[in-house]
């Protein structure tokens, strides 16, 4: 007879979570990509007129539309300015998935952020890489000796890139209202694994990062010549067959989002908790944006106590990056070009960075 499999016993205190699924459709995120002068832009400017949403909201990326479909009978929304860099972009987003759960909470009508286009946000991403290749010293010296030679960009260089659109996707994918991304997609010749043409053969790409069809919950393309046509869709109710896109003669946002995936006043966000790999990440995330020495301090009080579910070690390591913080607030000008030049001057500034945190902080946690 053979052994038993041991088990693992039970933590302590440990207590099952869950609950019962609402069955409530959530809110989607759209994405509507196509040939240029298909009826991309057209048609979200056309579903901001909708009496069955709230403000429409507009980040105008690289397209330069925002301004003259605002025309079209009925359209209402309103263009978010940015100064292009991806950093204010990220913040007029998260300014407005704010808003969004404000309406939603007051019960108004879904607040709706169309992003046009997806297709150029990670072009910019795209373009930021290729520039942070050319900065290393490896490429760099490759490039001064010939202007044109090509350059390695090394994996943690995209998967910074990527970092940053999952940043936008992972707001876009929980607003608590309707999302619309718009790309560009058009028909191509089909590549080998080796990244060689195949003759004869060819395949329609989305211009975007891989996963942003994935990450939608309904996918809809529009050709200049064809009717529309809903490639994919995460619903009960609107199914669509593989390999066999669903073409709609007469597409509107409003009767896709309202009628054909079934949301009404009682929808919500999709419920998704940012995954992390641990409970510190958040914690440094949050840390890094903070400004201010006093709200450093109540952090650092505030992560050792009862109400917080951190280990010994995962406390001592977020205290010390709240040190870290609070020093580089005290003199952000040493991070720059007001460094100190000697290693004297280096040991007295740091000596007088301690002596500011024992002055204001408690005293950290002995090991």
């Amino acid at each position: 007879m053979s052994a038993a499999a041991p088990k693992t016993p039970a933590k302590p205190g440990l207590k099952l979570k869950t609950r019962k699924p609402t069955g409530i459709v959530p809110w989607p995120l759209v994405l509507i990509e196509g040939e240029e002068g298909a009826g991309k832009t057209y048609a979200a400017a056309q579903f901001s007129a909708s009496e069955q949403i709230g403000q429409m909201y507009w980040i105008d990326l690289d397209e330069g539309s925002a301004d003259e479909y605002a025309a079209i009978p009925g359209a209402d929304y309103l263009i978010i300015e940015h100064d292009g860099t991806y950093r204010d972009i990220l913040e007029q987003i998260e300014a407005v998935h704010a808003e969004a759960r404000r309406a939603a909470l007051a019960k108004e009508p879904p607040v709706v952020l169309t992003i046009d286009s997806g297709s150029a946000l990670w072009r910019m991403l795209t373009n930021w890489t290729h520039e942070r290749a050319r900065r290393t010293t490896k490429n760099k010296k490759a490039l001064s000796a010939d202007p044109d030679a090509a350059i390695d960009i090394a994996m943690n260089l995209w998967n910074d890139s990527v970092e940053r659109w999952s940043r936008v996707m992972w707001l876009l994918r929980t607003l608590p209202g309707i999302a619309i991304v718009l790309a560009r997609g058009k028909q191509i010749s089909a590549l080998d694994d080796n990244g060689t043409p195949i003759k004869g053969k060819t395949e329609w790409r989305v211009q975007g990062h891989k996963d942003l069809g994935f990450d939608s919950t309904v996918w809809v393309r529009l050709r200049r010549d064809e009717d529309p046509q809903v490639i994919k869709a995460r619903s009960l109710r609107l199914r669509v067959e593989r390999n066999r896109p669903l073409r709609l003669p007469e597409f509107s946002i409003e009767t896709l989002v309202f009628e054909m995936l079934g949301c009404s006043p009682d929808s919500q966000p999709r419920v998704m908790p940012a995954l992390a790999g641990d409970r510190v990440q958040p914690w440094l995330e949050r840390i890094a944006t903070v400004t201010d020495r006093n709200e450093l301090a109540g952090m650092w009080k505030y992560v050792g106590g009862a109400d917080v579910t951190l280990s010994r070690d995962e406390v001592l390591t977020v205290r010390a990056e709240i040190e870290r913080r609070a020093a580089e607030v005290e003199n952000p000008q040493e991070e720059m070009s007001g460094s100190p030049r000697t290693d004297a001057e280096k040991l007295r500034a740091a000596a007088d960075r301690k002596a500011a945190a024992d002055s204001e902080l408690p005293e950290a946690v002995s090991a």
